[in-house]
């Protein structure tokens, strides 16, 4: 699971605790940062709203997966921006980027994200999609819509290759997440349930 609204609002401890105790065993939650990093601050000054926000995080416990930070649009390639904020993540955790701006599909950053056990975001965002790529300790791809922008079934040809490409990831070692936001008419369900069949 994605925990979105952590994105608009850092949760109190006592509702991280929640989500925490409700969580089967094994489970874990991807979750996305707080965007006064990531839109407000732009990965700069963030020492203090970094710890901040982990102080919140660190109430998963064992159930804390994967932090996404989704950059804006606005944000174009900055590799010492970059460099200087993946210095502030704590090493026990698994810090993914997700780019708007097709600036940042380069070596340089892949590079940067292997470097640091950093993963890259794969996704389909209309105006950014991303290459198919993988860095650091995870795969994690976020399917933002089929057929526009949050809406549409995928292709089952294009599922069963995104499948083939997740168990290859897995293969060589890394842990895959993939989330689908395509969720008008709950096709966001029908893919998913498709897409794990297939990668079983």
């Amino acid at each position: 699971m994605e925990i979105n609204n952590s994105f608009y609002r850092l949760p109190k401890p006592e509702t991280v605790d929640g989500w925490r105790d409700q969580a089967p065993p094994g489970f874990c939650y991807a979750v996305k940062a707080n965007r006064y990093l990531t839109q407000a601050l732009k990965l700069t000054h963030c020492e203090e709203p970094m710890e901040r926000m982990m102080a919140s995080f660190r109430h998963f416990g064992p159930t804390l997966g994967p932090i996404l930070y989704q950059l804006p649009p606005s944000l174009t390639f900055n590799p010492d921006r970059l460099d200087s904020f993946l210095k502030l993540q704590p090493p026990d955790i698994v810090p993914v980027f997700e780019f708007r701006h097709s600036s940042w599909y380069e070596d340089a950053t892949f590079d940067l994200l292997d470097r640091d056990g950093a993963s890259f975001c794969v996704h389909d965002m209309p105006g950014s999609a991303s290459p198919r790529i993988a860095t650091g300790r995870a795969a994690y791809v976020r399917f933002h819509g089929g057929k526009g922008k949050y809406w549409g079934r995928y292709a089952e040809d294009d599922l069963r290759e995104w499948a083939g490409w997740m168990n290859d990831q897995a293969r060589q070692g890394r842990a895959v997440w993939a989330f689908f936001n395509n969720d008008i008419n709950a096709d966001a369900i029908h893919d998913a349930q498709a897409l794990k069949a297939m990668a079983s």
